[in-house]
Parts: C-alpha cells; sequence; structure tokens
C-alpha cells in the first residue's frame, strides 16, 4: 500500500509539472505572436531621419496654418513602389509606411495624386478641408475595370495615424479601387534639401535654407524623389472641392504640347504683378505680372500635373535646377518670392513657357480675393475672371467654397 501512494505520489508530481511546461510554453508562443503582430503597427524610422527629427523641434510643413496675406499653394514618397495589400512600405533608408488596399489587382493602371497633410492633426481648419475634399473626390469619382486611384500623403507621424481614420470613413463609399500610401515628411525633406537648397532663398518666407523650408518644393524636384517606375503624378492643394472625376483631370496629360513638362493653371490674382514690381519698373513693355490673355500673370500649384518622365527627360528644366541659373534668373527678374514652388514655376515660365502646359482656369478655380481690397481693385477683375465650367474649387486663403 506503501509504495502504491508513493508512486501516486510522484506520478502526481510529474503531470503537475508537465502541465506548468505547457503552461508556460503556451505564454511564449502568445508573447511572441504579440509582439509581431502589435508592434508591426509602429513607425520605424531611419538613424538618419531620427537625428533630423531631433533636431527640429518644429517642422513648418504647412503654410495654410499661417496668417495668409496672398494666394498661397502648397505643393509639395518613398523611394519604393507601391505595395498590395495591408501591409508595411519600407524604402532605401529603412522608413516604413502603411499601405492600405481595396479590391487593387496585379495588372491595375494606377492613377496617382499626392497631398500634402502635415500638422492637421493640430489644426481643425486642415481637417475640414481634407473632408470637403475627399468626400467630393469619392462622390464624383469614376474608374474603369483595371485601374486604381493611388493616393498619397507626405504627413507626419501624428497626422497620418489621424488620416488613417479619417479614410476610413471617407472612402467607405467609393466605388473604384484605390490605394492609400503615407510618405514620411521628415524623409521627404532630407532628399529634396541638396537639391533645392540654393533655390529657398530666393523662394521662401523664412531667412535661410532649412529642411523644413524643402518641403514646398517637393514638386520641384520630384522627379528625382519618386521611382523611376512612376511617371506621372497629380499633386493637389488639400483646400479643394470637387465638382467632376477626377479622372477626367488625368486625360489633360494627352494635351501637353512637345517640350512641356508641367499642366498648371495661371495664378488668378494680381499676386506677381506686385512681386515683380521691380523689374515692371525697369521694363515698363514688359508682358511680366499682366493679366490674360496676353499678358503673363504666373502660376497656381493648386492642381498640377507633373509628367515625371519628361521631367527627367528635359535637360532644359534640369539645367534651370542648377543653382547658378536659379540666382541668374531671379537677379535678372528682380525676384524674391515666399510661395516656394510656385514661385519657382512662375519665374522659369517667365523665360521658358514652353515648359508648361495651361489647364483651364476650371481646374483650378481660386476664390481668394485678397488683392481686390489691397491695392488692385481697379485691376482685380481681369485676373480673377474664369470663363467656361468649373471642374474644381479652390479655396485658398481660407476662401468660402460654393455649395453644390
Amino acid at each position: 500500500m506503501g509504495i502504491r501512494r508513493l508512486v501516486a505520489r510522484i506520478m502526481s508530481r510529474i503531470s503537475t509539472f508537465r502541465s506548468y511546461q505547457f503552461v508556460l510554453l503556451l505564454a511564449a508562443a502568445l508573447a511572441v505572436v504579440a509582439f509581431y503582430y502589435f508592434g508591426s503597427e509602429k513607425e520605424n524610422f531611419s538613424s538618419t531621419t531620427k537625428r533630423i527629427k531631433e533636431t527640429q523641434a518644429s517642422l513648418n510643413t504647412n503654410r495654410n496654418d499661417a496668417d495668409l496675406t496672398v494666394d498661397t499653394g502648397v505643393s509639395h514618397p518613398a523611394g519604393s513602389e507601391e505595395k498590395r495589400g495591408e501591409e508595411q512600405d519600407e524604402d532605401e533608408e529603412g522608413e516604413r509606411f502603411h499601405s492600405r488596399t481595396a479590391y487593387s489587382g496585379t495588372g491595375d493602371r494606377r492613377y496617382n495624386i499626392l497631398m500634402m497633410f502635415t500638422k492637421v492633426d493640430k489644426s481643425r481648419s486642415l481637417q475640414d478641408k481634407f473632408r470637403v475634399a475627399m468626400l467630393s473626390m469619392v462622390k464624383h469619382g469614376r474608374f474603369m475595370e483595371g485601374e486604381v486611384l493611388v493616393l498619397h500623403f507626405v504627413s507626419d507621424q501624428a497626422s497620418k495615424e489621424l488620416g488613417e481614420r479619417m479614410l476610413q470613413e471617407f472612402l467607405f463609399n467609393a466605388t473604384f479601387k484605390y490605394e492609400v500610401v503615407f510618405h514620411d515628411v521628415l524623409a521627404f525633406a532630407q532628399k529634396l534639401f541638396p537639391i533645392v537648397e540654393a533655390m529657398q532663398k530666393h523662394f521662401s518666407s523664412g531667412s535661410g535654407a532649412y529642411y523644413s523650408d524643402a518641403i514646398f518644393f517637393l514638386s520641384v524636384a520630384m522627379h528625382h524623389i519618386m521611382p523611376e517606375s512612376l511617371s506621372h503624378i497629380v499633386q493637389l492643394d488639400l483646400d479643394l472641392k470637387f465638382r467632376t472625376n477626377i479622372r477626367d483631370l488625368f486625360q489633360q496629360f494627352a494635351q501637353f504640347p512637345p517640350g512641356a513638362i508641367i499642366g498648371i493653371t495661371r495664378e488668378m490674382q494680381p499676386v506677381y504683378r506686385h512681386t515683380f514690381w521691380q523689374y515692371r519698373k525697369e521694363n515698363p513693355q514688359t508682358k511680366v505680372g499682366e493679366p490674360p490673355p496676353d499678358g503673363l500673370p504666373g502660376f497656381n500649384s493648386g492642381v498640377m500635373l507633373l509628367d515625371l518622365h519628361a521631367m527627367r527627360a528635359s535637360a532644359l528644366y534640369n539645367q534651370l535646377l542648377d543653382p547658378s541659373n536659379v540666382a541668374k534668373l531671379a537677379d535678372q527678374y528682380r525676384f524674391r518670392g515666399h510661395l516656394g514652388d510656385q514661385d519657382f514655376f512662375t519665374m522659369i515660365g517667365m523665360e521658358h513657357p514652353e515648359l508648361f502646359y495651361s489647364l483651364a482656369c476650371g481646374w483650378n478655380r481660386q476664390l481668394c480675393t485678397w488683392w481686390r481690397d489691397h491695392g488692385y481693385g481697379h485691376i482685380f477683375q481681369l485676373y480673377y475672371h474664369c470663363h467656361g465650367p468649373v471642374y474644381i474649387y479652390h479655396g485658398n486663403c481660407n476662401s468660402p467654397i460654393p455649395d453644390d
């Protein structure tokens, strides 16, 4: 009897020991799963990007929050191609981004658009503008079978997290295939800075060249930033309202004449009549700053079609990016602006209009009237009028956008 009790006691302890081991193994397995599943939801910035982030207490990457006194346009990728499925994208420098896909197939034709999406988490006004833009885009958006709208957002981490939540609502009723890709604004600024540093002193509101200013020139060097597999992209401001199918805007690429690399609308206020005042004084017969149809009023960058393939291939355009040529033109036209890429395109457009395809004003119907009440009321309508249908409203300088 004693032996039986001893054997039973030993077996009981072995059984207990094995159960305890099993529990430990199960807990360890669950911990591993949790680590990879939840850990993958966090961005992992490269060491270089971290150093930039640590040296910048505040990155001023959205001019819509400023006290605007003129027409403004914010134009502004990861180094990798778009991924399919809900996964993380990692570019050559190690930044990771979330990419969400709905219905996308491997052979789909992609229509790429890009928006700056920085400091949105801190601005209710920007959130409201984004809501109007996205809901109107979805409302009118129609694409054919085998086509995908790819939405690129250049963003900081906090705005990205907010944007992902907002897009779940805005894209819920989309009838077309889409992808969403977020790109890190700090990584972009790092790549842009060596290319655009020289022009920042001519076309930035700040004094000097900073990483934070570089992002305002994204469209200028987009052909160097995006992968070569991406040949066309439409860059849009956040304060837009669509009244037609955005797919129709892409059809304008086919209208580019030989030599044109960028599609853009004219500026609809006498902004550059004012900015070029010294050059106009020295050259009283010039068309620079004069209203349409015969004048050169400059450009507005709220809606831009960028033929990246043509930009890469254009020897003339890439020569104009050279610091010595930027300085030469700025001195020739006595130019000092603060609107980033819009100023650069306007200045080189005075000298080389063949680089640009003029979009109809209805594709970027600007609503700002600031200059009407600040010294130019007698000629304002010469710049502001827009004949023909309106496809996209642009509520620049916080102008209200008409209801449908």
